[in-house]
């Protein structure tokens, strides 16, 4: 079973893919729901959303082209607190190549690290992907945790790469 409902359909623009929901989004019921979390606000300044949402109304997302989900579902915490072997690198792989977004957006480098298998990736466009019809970017966390490597910049290249801004 799934800590948090996947929110996909076929040729969305982007699926963002997290390594796992934190222990304040497994408890809410929503995806990037803890304290400090950038990325609602970081969707509407880059104008892949209208305005922010909340968490909660993530189910909207397909609404703007965009869809939700974890390389680790079936556990919630830190990356430090995930089992080992819970990651399904298999599982996304076969979703993103039935339903072919155009992008698939790691949101972290560790989920991009464990399905690309790479020791280290940087941010922005990979220059190879596994997938036939979908391109691969890397995108800073926006968790608090995670704020002294923040920078909104990849999130705006990826959005200008839709055509969403500028």
């Amino acid at each position: 079973m799934s800590v948090l409902p996947d929110v996909l359909a076929r040729d969305l623009e982007i699926v963002f893919c997290g390594s796992a929901a934190g222990r304040v989004s497994a408890a809410r019921g929503a995806y990037y729901a803890g304290p400090g979390n950038r990325f609602w606000p970081t969707l509407a300044e880059v104008g892949l959303t209208p305005r922010q949402l909340a968490p909660e109304e993530f189910r909207r997302l397909p609404e703007f082209g965009l869809g939700l989900t974890d390389l680790c579902q079936s556990a919630s915490g830190a990356d430090s607190e995930l089992p080992a072997g819970a990651d399904d690198p298999a599982a996304l792989i076969a979703k993103i190549d039935r339903l072919r977004p155009r992008w698939l957006a790691f949101v972290g480098k560790r989920p991009a690290c464990v399905v690309l298998d790479r020791r280290t990736v940087a941010h922005g466009e990979q220059e190879q992907s596994p997938f036939a019809a979908t391109r691969v970017f890397v995108l800073p966390s926006p968790s608090g945790a995670a704020r002294g490597h923040w920078s909104v910049e990849p999130w705006r290249e990826l959005s200008r790469r839709v055509g969403r801004l500028g």
